[in-house]
């Protein structure tokens, strides 16, 4: 059953009870005072005949039966109380009788002397009447006083009163079930939105988004599952991405082994196979010992990339500028054979690092300068700014650039803008994934600027904290 029609059973099922109950409660009131009204009406008339036949007795002494009779049918003659039957009798016989008696029977046992009763009742007929019958005493008798009032018309009355309310009765439930049913449509149309929408996201639909813009508590739930669907989204797509890194890492990885370890074993079959020149076995061995080297390079800093991935380390005081200062030192008689000309301008201070791991930046992002310019040499500045919770480090060159497209992918794993120049010079892939795992360790953030043809600024901020 679905939540509208539950909606519609319940609010037509609480209409029927409290209107069947208000309506119903409303007619018997409305009966039992109408007839109460005919009740008041025939003590009314039953006081009036005590008083006439009082008055009369005083004015004209002890009254007989005959004076009786014909007073009381004066009465009657002069009435407009009502009343269908009227009867004075004594104990013995019967003084006066107006109209047809409703009953075959005696009307019941009298009251005391001065005292009456009023009582409804329904004939066999199917006449409805008011009986009162009474006891009153005048010229030293007692009488005995029947009176009936027709109310058949009272009970036709609640009768049609009681047909129209079932009509009426009927028509509100209907109408009650069509507007019910309308109402809940409408309540429960963003409820059949955010399922739709849910089935549709499981479906694979990513996108689908929940159209509700109320602002109860369906339009609350409705934003609340938006934001879960594009948390889902974006988690669902950082996942895809890092499954498609860890498919590009892991064939770059296997074509990184692959290309040395394919000479590697050429070149020793052919020594092993063939009786090669002394030229021939020392180019053999170079390319050998080449390849080698590139595997321990490559081992190596997979190696460290993946110790230093997710750890924590001990910070301690520490000066950049002496680390930049005592690098400087050591690579430019280097690069000064490159015709590199390596510059360095290094503010003084301290604060929170770990020096092996930040000379290693250092390194890496050196080297990679170095490669980024020609034969021709260049320049290669180091500058160090002190900051309140840590340092900047600039490194600039003036090498090739690095195109905007490749700026977004440096980071990663076994990416290289150029990659024949690259392995060439000995390059694997890692040396800035393994610079951006130091960054991270440092709290730090690094930033690539560069122009194709004029050269890149890489710039690190390490924030591991004032000394």
């Amino acid at each position: 059953m679905t939540f509208r029609l539950k909606i519609t059973l319940c609010m037509v099922g609480l209409l029927s009870v409290l209107f069947g109950i208000g309506g119903s409660l409303l007619v018997a009131l409305s009966f039992q005072s109408s007839l109460e009204q005919e009740q008041e009406a025939a003590y009314g008339a039953y006081q009036m005949v005590i008083g006439t036949l009082t008055v009369v007795d005083d004015v004209n002494g002890s009254l007989s039966d005959d004076d009786i009779a014909r007073t009381l049918k004066q009465l009657t003659e002069q009435s407009r109380n009502g009343w269908t039957f009227l009867r004075l009798a004594t104990a013995e016989n019967t003084l006066y009788e107006h109209g047809a008696s409703l009953h075959s029977r005696h009307f019941g046992t009298y009251p005391e002397a001065g005292t009456c009763t009023i009582r409804y009742e329904a004939p066999a007929s199917g006449e409805h009447a008011v009986v009162l019958s009474g006891a009153l005493e005048t010229s030293g008798k007692t009488l005995y006083l029947d009176m009936t009032r027709d109310v058949s018309a009272l009970i036709e009355a609640r009768d049609a009163q009681q047909q129209t309310f079932q009509q009426v009765f009927l028509l509100m439930v209907v109408l009650c079930a069509l507007l019910s049913y309308t109402v809940a449509r409408v309540l429960t149309a963003p409820l059949v939105d955010l399922s739709r929408t849910s089935r549709s996201i499981a479906a694979g639909r990513l996108s689908s988004r929940a159209n509700i813009a109320s602002r109860d508590e369906i339009g609350r739930v409705a934003r609340d599952f938006n934001e879960m669907a594009d948390a889902l989204e974006s988690t669902i797509a950082e996942l895809e991405d890092a499954a498609e890194r860890q498919n590009l890492f892991t064939g770059s990885f296997a074509h990184e082994v692959k290309t040395p370890m394919t000479s590697i074993i050429g070149y020793a079959d052919l020594i092993q196979k063939q009786a090669l020149e002394p030229d021939e076995l020392t180019e053999a061995a170079r390319y050998i010992f080449t390849e080698g080297k590139r595997l321990e390079s490559l081992s190596g800093k997979l190696l460290d990339l993946l110790v230093l991935h997710g750890q924590s380390i001990a910070l301690a005081p520490a000066s950049p500028a002496s680390i930049v200062e005592e690098l400087t030192g050591r690579l430019a008689p280097i690069y000064a054979e490159q015709g590199i000309a390596l510059v360095c301008e290094c503010e003084e201070g301290t604060c929170l690092l770990e020096a092996d791991l930040v000379a290693s930046l250092l390194v890496n992002l050196c080297d990679n300068a170095r490669k980024a310019m020609d034969e021709a040499g260049g320049t290669l500045s180091v500058r160090v700014a002190m900051a309140p919770d840590g340092c900047r480090i600039a490194i600039g060159d003036t090498g090739r650039g690095i195109p905007p497209e490749a700026l977004a992918h440096l980071t990663e794993a076994f990416y290289r803008v150029d990659k024949s120049r690259s392995r060439s010079q000995g390059g694997v892939g890692l040396g800035l994934a393994l610079c951006r795992e130091i960054v991270a360790l440092h709290n730090g953030s690094m930033r690539f600027a560069s122009s194709v043809g004029k050269g890149t600024i890489v710039t690190v901020w390490l924030k591991g904290g004032a000394a």
